[in-house]
């Protein structure tokens, strides 16, 4: 894939992040930060090509256009509906994003509307199925939970995580952040709050790792690492190639799950500063304790069905 056609995939994966025009300060400064990170060495001005997107200097018909075969046509869509849909609830102007993406790429509808029903039904997985989520109530006077078992649920999500990183289809991706969503919901239930999802989402942003730049930034280190091509409409990698992505999700799963373990385990009472310096110590030490487990984790990724993603999510 040449460099124009990296662009054209990248603008488009910009696009989706701020099609729904809703986007608060934080996730603007984690992507532009994410398009700096990537910049070195890929050969293309990543920040001014944010940029060009941000001001709306650079159309989506464009973009689309640069996209000569079929295979990257259909790998520009399938990244634009895992971005939309990377924080759940895909809005009326990401539904009019994405359906104005697909006639630009020349898709037929059916296939494409199947794709991304899938994808909806993987992030909009209910918290607690059967139970609807509501604010984050205070907790009622019961025991406190098992730290040990709570430290082997949030290891066995990272572990899960790491794997999804490994495979090769584009939703593997992009369920890792429902995931994400579902530990730190088991892990408030289990200090007896019950948080909503848009209380979990902004509790993850202030640490720094918004669903959707997440998604994004996954995609930039494949695509720019010349990890992925298409065949059949999936993303494809060897598992010894996206070792990077899948070491980056075991962390950022384990230290996401550990300060929340702290943050409600103290009552909600610490400091949001402190709780990010707490987080990027845990990031690190997630990334250093990744290979230990790096076993596990491409045995995992051998035994999940990909045709089954929704349930996966929801059974954890």
């Amino acid at each position: 894939m040449n460099d124009e056609a990296q662009k054209a995939l990248l603008a488009i994966c910009l696009m989706a992040a701020f099609a729904d025009g809703a986007n608060d300060e934080r996730e603007r400064d984690q992507i532009k930060h994410i398009a700096e990170s990537l910049a070195p060495g890929a050969g293309i001005d990543l920040p001014g090509l944010y940029q060009d997107v941000l001001f709306k200097r650079r159309s989506l018909e464009d973009a689309a256009a640069a996209l000569g075969s079929q295979e990257a046509r259909q790998l520009a869509y399938e990244m634009a509906v895992c971005v939309c849909d990377a924080d759940g609830g895909r809005s009326e102007a990401e539904q009019g994003f994405l359906e104005r993406l697909r006639v630009a790429l020349a898709l037929e509808a059916g296939p494409a509307q199947a794709f991304a029903r899938e994808a909806a039904d993987i992030a909009d997985t209910p918290l607690q199925p059967g139970q609807p989520a509501g604010d984050a109530a205070a907790p009622q006077a019961e025991p406190a939970p098992d730290s040990e078992e709570l430290d082997k649920t949030i290891l066995n999500y990272a572990i899960l995580n790491g794997a999804l990183e490994l495979l090769p289809e584009s939703l593997a991706s992009m369920a890792i952040l429902p995931l994400q969503v579902k530990m730190v919901y088991r892990i408030g239930q289990a200090y007896h709050y019950e948080l909503d999802r848009g209380h979990i989402k902004d509790f993850a942003a202030t640490l720094g790792i918004g669903l959707t730049g997440q998604y994004v930034e996954q995609v930039g280190r494949k695509l720019l690492g010349g990890l992925l091509k298409t065949v059949g409409g999936s993303m494809l990698g060897g598992l010894g190639s996206a070792a990077t992505g899948s070491a980056f999700s075991f962390a950022a799963t384990y230290a996401l799950g550990q300060v929340a373990k702290q943050y409600y385990a103290g009552g909600r009472t610490i400091d949001m500063g402190q709780l990010k310096a707490v987080f990027a110590s845990l990031l690190e030490q997630g990334k250093g304790l990744q290979t230990r487990y790096t076993g596990e984790i491409q045995q995992k990724a051998r035994t999940v069905d990909v045709s089954q993603l929704a349930g996966l999510v929801r059974q954890q």
